[in-house]
Formats: C-alpha cells, sequence, structure tokens
C-alpha cells in the first residue's frame, strides 16, 4: 500500500544489508549480554543454553510479524504506522509513538548514567561534564549522516561482538568438549529443570529483541522491502548461534553455580581461560553501554521524524537537512531531551518501565498485522507469513506484559 508520506521523504537510501544487519546487531548484542550470563546460568544451570534457544523461538515470531510488516510499509515510524494500519486510528497511533520515542530517549539516558558509573572504573571525571560531553558526541554522531552514524555503530558493533567471540576462542578447550558432554545440556522431563530453564528464557528473551529499532529507519535503506526483513532475520539467527555458543562455552568452562555469583561473567570466563586480567572484556563492555545510547537516539529522531512527516506531530520537526540528509530538527530535540534526563539521573525505575513499554506495543504490532491480514489483500512481491505468527507473537508478548506488570507490583 503506498503511504502519502513517501514522495514527501528526502532521506537518503544508504543502508546496504550488510549494515542493516551490523545494525540490527547492534541494537540486539548490548551491554545485558556481558552480565545476563551469569544470572542465567544461575536459574537454569547446564540447561542454560536451552534457555536461549527457547527465548529465541519466543522472541522469533514478533521478529517475523516485524519482517512483514516493514515490507508492507516500508516507511519511518515504525510501530506507530503499523498500528495505524491495523487499528485505522490515528489517535492509537499517536500513542504508540510517543510511547516507543519515550522508551528509547529513558534507555539512552539510563544507559548514559550506566556508561558513566562505568567509566569512573578507569577514570576520575565530574559525572555532569562527562554526561554532556558523551551526549553532543552521541548527537553530533547521528546528525552527521545515516551512512556515518550507523559505520560508527557497525564498527562498535564488531568490537562487542569481537568480545563475545574472543571469550569462546579462549574457552575453545571447553568447546572441545561438546561431542563427550552434549547430553548435559539436554534437559529431562521433570517439572523442576523446565522451571528453570522457562525463568532462564524469560531473562534471556531480553537479549533478543531490538528488531523493533530495525524498521525506524526504512526509509534509509535499499531495496528495502527485500533488505530490511532480510536484516531481522538474519540478525535473529547471528544472535541465536553466537549466545548459544558462548552459552555453551560458559557452562562448561566452570560451574554455573560459579558463573552465577560473578559480577563480571564474561571478564571472570576470560581470566579464568588465559590468566590473565579481564581489562579488554570489561572496556568492550563500556563501548556496547555507548553503543546502545546512540541507536537509541537514532530510532527515536527517525520516528519523530516519520510522524511529523505524516502530520501526527508538527511539520517542521521532519525537516531534513540537504547537505546531511538528515532530519536534524528531530534529531536535536531527541539530544537535547536525552541530555535533560541524563543530567536529571535516577531513571532506574523509568528504564524498568521502558521493558513493559515495549511489550506492550509489541502487543498490539501482532494484533495490528493478525487484523491486516484479515481486511487486506496478500500484497505482491512480498513475503508473508501464516496468520498464526502474529497471534502466537501477541500471546507471547502479552504474557510478558502481564509478567512484568505483576514484578513491578510486588516492588
Amino acid at each position: 500500500m503506498a503511504d502519502p508520506a513517501a514522495n514527501k521523504s528526502t532521506l537518503k537510501r544508504t543502508l546496504s544489508l550488510p549494515m542493516m544487519v551490523l545494525y540490527g546487531l547492534g541494537t540486539t548484542i548490548g551491554a545485558g549480554i556481558y552480565a545476563l550470563t551469569g544470572e542465567i546460568a544461575g536459574v537454569a544451570g547446564y540447561f542454560a543454553p536451552v534457555s536461549f534457544l527457547v527465548a529465541s523461538l519466543m522472541a522469533g515470531f514478533t521478529a517475523l510479524s516485524f519482517a512483514e510488516l516493514c515490507a508492507r510499509y516500508p516507511f519511518a515510524a515504525g510501530a506507530a504506522l503499523y498500528v495505524k494500519h491495523g487499528f485505522n486510528s490515528n489517535r492509537v497511533s499517536i500513542v504508540v509513538g510517543l510511547l516507543v520515542i519515550a522508551a528509547g530517549v529513558v534507555s539512552s539516558a539510563a544507559l548514559l548514567n550506566g556508561f558513566v558509573s562505568y567509566l569512573h572504573q578507569f577514570i576520575s571525571i565530574d559525572r555532569s561534564i562527562a554526561i554532556l560531553c558523551v551526549v553532543l558526541l552521541l548527537g553530533g554522531i547521528a546528525a552527521w549522516g545515516i551512512g556515518e552514524s550507523v559505520t560508527v555503530a557497525s564498527l562498535v558493533t564488531l568490537v562487542e561482538i569481537g568480545g563475545l567471540l574472543l571469550v569462546i576462542a579462549v574457552g575453545n578447550s571447553a568447546l572441545v568438549e561438546f561431542p563427550e558432554r552434549w547430553r548435559e545440556l539436554i534437559p529431562p522431563l521433570d517439572i523442576t529443570s523446565w522451571q528453570g530453564i522457562y525463568v532462564g528464557a524469560v531473562l534471556s528473551f531480553y537479549a533478543f529483541i531490538g528488531f523493533e529499532d530495525m524498521v525506524d529507519v526504512a526509509e534509509e535503506v535499499k531495496d528495502v522491502q527485500r533488505n530490511l526483513p532480510l536484516a531481522i532475520l538474519l540478525t535473529l539467527g547471528i544472535t541465536t548461534l553466537i549466545y548459544l555458543v558462548l552459552m555453551v562455552t560458559a557452562v562448561f568452562s566452570v560451574p554455573p553455580a560459579e558463573l552465577a555469583v560473578s559480577g563480571a561473567p564474561l571478564a571472570f570466563l576470560y581470566e579464568h581461560h588465559s590468566g590473565e586480567k579481564g581489562i579488554a572484556i570489561s572496556v568492550i563492555g563500556l563501548f556496547a553501554i555507548i553503543n546502545g545510547a546512540l541507536i537509541q537516539m537514532i530510532m527515536a529522531s527517525r520516528v519523530i521524524y516519520g510522524m511529523g512527516s505524516r502530520g501526527q506531530l508538527p511539520a517542521f520537526l521532519a525537516t531534513v537537512s540537504q547537505r546531511t540528509r538528515t532530519p536534524l530538527v528531530a534529531t536535536t530535540l531527541v539530544t537535547m531531551i536525552v541530555l535533560s534526563f541524563a543530567l536529571i539521573g535516577g531513571l532506574a525505575s523509568l528504564a524498568e518501565a521502558t521493558s513493559v513499554i515495549m511489550l506492550t506495543i509489541f502487543s498490539m504490532v501482532n494484533l495490528a498485522l493478525w487484523r491486516i491480514k484479515q481486511t487486506q489483500p496478500r500484497p505482491h512481491g512480498i513475503r508473508v507469513f501464516p496468520k498464526w505468527v502474529p497471534v502466537a507473537g501477541f500471546i507471547i508478548s502479552f504474557a510478558f506484559v502481564i509478567n512484568e506488570l505483576t514484578a513491578l507490583l510486588r516492588t
């Protein structure tokens, strides 16, 4: 279906399939996995790899929904646009778009506070000055150009992945044991084992999401209806493979209970196998935090641009620089909001609430695709998935919403 805003777009289609895969990996493989490894090993034990596999399947349904929707509607604004077409409600679409923007800026501000706290382990610097410098740097990168900013994010992503592969490489002796020990990873059919696997899968689920940010740069992707859905699926596949190999290495290297008590489990694994301090792994984790903040800022600015270009927000927010071909007004606005939030600090509860917001949006997007499939004909030339895929995605996402709300009410 043609979008009336498509002819108004002056964003530059710069992003190729490899760049989008790296961008997707940057949104998915973040700082969380550097701490999550030990936590999941603590609840799932030797079945932690199974938890990751189950989580990837759970996230996969929603990823497939986003892959189909970005091919149907290859425009900026992502979830807000999908919900508008699914529910035929401009008001609901605006609310969803604003929630996505809010989640992005709060997450970015929270990550920047985490970055500065982490940075203090290496150098002594005033918190406000550090935040100001880093936010302005990220805002400048985001405004520089989509090709340039995604290239920077991709390079940092390669460093992040390199850190994970380094841990796997130094622990290759554990992988060599796989042919003899693989049976240890197969859970028995008892409730206790699967309870641990389920809890581990719930924790692991958040290590797989990120595809929702990829769709917001749709108007800057080459051959978008082919490359963007494919990039989403490749990102999920590569992430799953890396996580599985990493977790097998981890549980075969040291007892899961020992791994669980480590504050920096991947640095601990590196030290265990190499006999050297895991400073390099810690520094890579620092880069992962800052990369996540950059990608969230890019995402939020594109949602603002997309909503502005469709009349859901003031039109001046869709202003695009003729030189950089980036939405400078939206990027500047996001930079200022993130700076304000980061300087205020105390965002822990808000950051926790963003997961509820995103899971609610996932539920609505899946439901929107199901409704679209009921009312609109199959589009020509794009890949569509069975109707039960968004239904499964909705059920899983909504179950996570209930789980998160229950957890928040207990605290």
